[in-house]
């Protein structure tokens, strides 16, 4: 299944106009050697490649098209401790208490390792901290308090919880039951995030090659990356691809074809309103804090730091953009915040984002010398900057935190190569149904 975003799409991106990038880094264009080859130029591969300079390997980045490109430069910007209630019920049954307690520290250190980084290397993302989790309904409002009880109990983590009679005070929208507050997680600028992580590796030594598409890998104790101009010699490979990695080889044969089906893509929209004035987004959502609903098929949403709403859905659980996107997505937006109805919609983009059946992460080991990190299933933001520290660690023989997460067991998406997209469509449409009620 190809998986392409729409031109129109792209070049609507909210993101992709509030930055300037940097010139192009050229394709890879000969045969070159590295300790280690680093495929795929979002969160996971950049956050992999900068960890592995810093510790003193040589490090080579392929990116098929440019740093930022998939859902690393397009998605919502939450970056979320935890891994979503339905990921560590998961990590739960199949870990030990402790290695789950062990999991979940790992994730809040995602969310401490982010601030650090945008501190450390100076990235201006516009970082705001803070993170509502609403329910729409009572049934669902009783279902979020067992989960923020058991996380304060079974973790230690505490949350702020909000009842209906305080609703008005945290938020400007008559849409929702009661919720939780988490002043530990938070959002910025995805895109602006990381382009600066980019710069950062590039700045520790880490040769960037974009428009360099990897067309085979040859396994063994010295695996050879080759591209349609070059090839990179090297003693290890990270699979950092996500759901665009099985696009990766030629002749219709994938580098990694027992990875994929094991992640599936999602396609998730956003848009971004024209600019209001700042009294009139700070009345919007206390805190300016990220915000999503406890939905299966959830939305989310977030003042922007030039003040615009950003709006964004769970759309399409196939390859194809939904028709009417803008509108629909307007209309979603009003049923929030129907005060917004006088606002233009001058952005709206989208892409796929990867989940696993269970939506905790699959990391993993491909022989000996390759490794693979996906299946961030919403929670990449966060998430992919430990990914990288981890398979940094066990590059240099540190196993123990690596292993503890590539200990999660996943299956396979029912249906197969040609099957699993339009069970899943089905399977989601019953989620969606279970939303209504």
């Amino acid at each position: 299944m190809l998986l392409e975003t729409n031109g129109d799409l792209a070049r609507a991106s909210f993101y992709e106009a509030g930055v300037e990038r940097p010139a192009a880094c050229p394709p890879l264009a000969e045969s070159i050697t590295a300790d280690v080859c680093v495929i795929g130029g979002g969160y996971a591969g950049v956050s992999s490649a900068l960890e592995l300079a810093e510790r003193g390997y040589s490090v080579v980045l392929l990116e098929a098209r440019r740093i930022g490109w998939g859902a690393s430069g397009r998605n919502g910007g939450q970056a979320l401790v935890g891994f979503g209630s339905s990921a560590e019920q998961a990590i739960e049954v199949q870990l030990p208490i402790a290695d789950a307690r062990r999991a979940w520290d790992i994730s809040l250190e995602g969310v401490q390792l982010l601030r650090e980084r945008i501190a450390t290397y100076a990235i201006d993302c516009d970082y705001v901290p803070g993170y509502l989790n609403l329910a729409v309904s009572a049934r669902k409002a009783k279902a979020l308090d067992k989960w923020v009880r058991h996380v304060a109990c079974f973790y230690g983590y505490e949350m702020q919880s909000i009842s209906p009679g305080e609703m008005g005070n945290w938020i400007a929208s008559r849409r929702f039951h009661s919720g939780v507050f988490d002043p530990h997680s938070g959002h910025l600028h995805p895109l602006k995030y990381c382009l600066g992580l980019a710069a950062a590796a590039r700045a520790a030594g880490v040769s960037v090659f974009e428009g360099s598409a990897v067309i085979a890998l040859d396994r063994g104790a010295r695996p050879r990356v080759r591209t349609a101009t070059g090839e990179v010699a090297c003693q290890f490979v990270v699979l950092a691809g996500n759901v665009y990695l099985d696009q990766y080889g030629s002749d219709g044969k994938t580098i990694a074809p027992e990875l994929a089906p094991r992640i599936m893509p999602v396609g998730t929209y956003l848009i971004a309103t024209e600019r209001m004035s700042r009294e009139r987004a700070d009345v919007l959502i206390r805190h300016r804090a990220a915000v999503s609903d406890t939905n299966h098929v959830l939305d989310y949403f977030r003042p922007t730091a030039d003040d615009r709403l950003l709006f964004g859905a769970g759309e399409s659980y196939s390859a194809a953009t939904p028709r009417n996107l803008a509108e629909r997505m307007r209309q979603r937006m009003l049923a929030v915040f129907p005060q917004l109805a006088d606002l233009s919609v001058p952005y709206v983009w989208g892409g796929f984002v990867d989940i696993t059946m269970n939506r905790a992460p699959d990391f993993g080991r491909l022989g000996k010398n390759i490794y693979y990190l996906q299946g961030f299933s919403g929670h990449g933001v966060a998430l992919t900057g430990m990914a990288g520290q981890l398979v940094a660690e066990v590059i240099a023989g540190q196993a123990e935190r690596f292993d503890l997460l590539a200990r999660i067991r996943h299956h396979a998406f029912p249906g197969g190569a040609c099957l699993r997209t339009p069970a899943l469509v089905l399977g989601m449409l019953y989620y969606r149904l279970r939303d209504l009620l």
